[in-house]
């Protein structure tokens, strides 16, 4: 009987780092990312050519190329992040963290302006978002200190983490980037939550974080935009939306075929925010439940795996991250569907983006290092 090529490479009693790394890795998680980072790379190849005829560039296969660096790069990323142990991920994240942090300060005197946002810094032709490699790093830091202070040692583990949060909400707001800063303020109230804090902390939280989002509506006028333009269709430009919902109405239950979408043509941003309805037009109803289905189990084998985990940093680090992952997923399809209001924000692993993809490695590479199965690290089995 053939063995898995894999285990042929690591036997169990192979104590190399590599080694040591397959076998108390989880798997199915690696193989759901791995599969995840595959169809980023096909979906580059079916939206770069219309994304570049609208732009005007001369390679119509420009972003496809480029996001098969991304993809390389951050697979490297994964891997290396993946072999880390607990101090690595808190020092790695400390690091990550206070670099991201220092450029989001700067943005307004390095960055340069796109949409009206001043989010990117630009590396010689690589456009730099710092807040996407902010958010993991925050909820590494924030799962730290909620465990710091239930030792009951005298750090303020609470406070500092109120603090790191607040600094990167702030900084958010700056630039602004209303969509990221829901996007994180979820994920630490998720952290906050399954730290084990009174339920009126978590309770207030929530209000604190409702009443922000209300305000942002009164303060930022492209918020007020999309927000009149979801709830009244009728009286606004509504063409990004609609342009979608025609693109993912044409692919029908098996779509049209690999390289054959029309409507994907007059979808704006297609190879980026929009990249979900390019996906259901060319491959149908069916593989979008599927991709869906792939995120679904992501998530939730992730969070069954860190809820059994016996450290609490561990636990609550890996589900927050797991949780951020989610979230990002659900809302950039939400948008697709005309669910919420639009956010610009990618799906992870599958839109296009150097900063998307990068911090999305590193977000799950974090994750899948916690996640491993070292001794003493599971409560149960």
């Amino acid at each position: 009987m053939s063995q898995n090529p894999a285990h042929q490479a690591f036997a169990r009693s192979d104590r190399s780092p590599i080694g040591v790394w397959w076998w108390t890795m989880d798997r199915w998680l690696l193989g759901a990312v791995a599969v995840l980072l595959v169809l980023g790379v096909l979906m580059s190849f079916a939206a770069s050519p219309a994304a570049a005829a609208r732009m005007n560039l001369g390679d119509p296969f420009h972003f496809a190329l480029r996001q098969c660096v991304f993809a390389a790069a951050g697979a490297a990323i994964l891997l290396g992040a993946s072999l880390l142990d607990d101090r690595g991920v808190r020092r790695t994240a400390f690091v990550v963290y206070l670099v991201a942090i220092l450029i989001m300060a700067a943005l307004p005197f390095i960055g340069y302006s796109a949409k009206g946002a001043t989010r990117w810094i630009d590396l010689g032709g690589f456009s730099l978002q710092p807040s996407e490699f902010m958010k993991p790093a925050l909820i590494v830091l924030v799962a730290w200190m909620f465990a710091e202070a239930q030792k009951g040692q005298g750090v303020p583990g609470v406070t500092i983490a109120f603090v790191l949060y607040g600094i990167s909400v702030a900084l958010l707001l700056i630039q602004p980037d209303v969509g990221q800063t829901i996007l994180i303020t979820m994920a630490f109230g998720a952290a906050f939550w399954m730290a084990g804090v009174p339920i009126s902390w978590v309770m207030g939280l929530g209000v604190s974080a409702i009443a922000g989002l209300a305000s942002t509506y009164f303060l930022f006028p492209h918020v007020a935009s999309r927000v009149d333009r979801f709830m009244n269709p009728e009286a606004a430009d509504t063409h990004q939306v609609d342009r979608a919902a025609e693109a993912i109405a044409a692919g029908g239950l098996l779509g049209r075929g690999p390289g054959e979408g029309v409507m994907k043509r007059h979808v704006p941003d297609l190879h980026t925010d929009f990249i979900y309805s390019v996906a259901a037009e060319e491959y149908g109803l069916i593989f979008s439940l599927a991709l869906i289905t792939l995120f679904g189990f992501l998530v939730v084998r992730g969070l069954y795996r860190a809820l059994k985990l016996s450290d609490p940093f561990q636990q609550v680090a890996a589900a927050g991250l797991f949780v951020l992952v989610g979230e990002q997923a659900l809302i950039n399809i939400a948008v697709n569907l005309n669910l919420i209001p639009t956010k610009g924000m990618t799906l992870p692993f599958i839109s296009y983006g150097g900063s998307s993809m990068l911090a999305i490695c590193l977000t799950l590479g974090l994750a899948l290092a916690l996640t491993r199965r070292r001794p003493g690290a599971y409560a149960q089995g």
